[in-house]
């Protein structure tokens, strides 16, 4: 199987997240993982020209833009209905 190119596309979407979006992102991985891909759901923190920095469930991750191969807006997650409320 072949690997996609690392070079980032020429619409960068990411860049135009403002932080406070929620987003989803598809991040390469380095060759020889056993997948190619992983994804990542958070809110932007800071994006620049090298990539974005999501805040996720595990923490802050930094993603260089050659990593992102598709990105994506999402919609907050759904509020949570208490067993007393059904």
């Amino acid at each position: 199987m072949s690997r996609p190119p690392t070079e980032p596309p020429d619409d960068r979407g990411w860049h135009r997240w403002a932080p406070g979006t929620r987003v989803m992102v598809r991040r390469r991985l380095p060759e020889g993982s056993t997948h190619l891909f992983t994804d990542l759901l958070g809110v932007v923190v800071a994006n620049d020209d090298d990539g974005v920095t999501l805040e996720t469930r595990a923490g802050t991750v930094r993603v260089p833009g050659t990593e992102i191969a598709v990105g994506k807006p999402v919609p907050p997650p759904p509020t949570r209905v208490s067993r007393r409320d059904r």
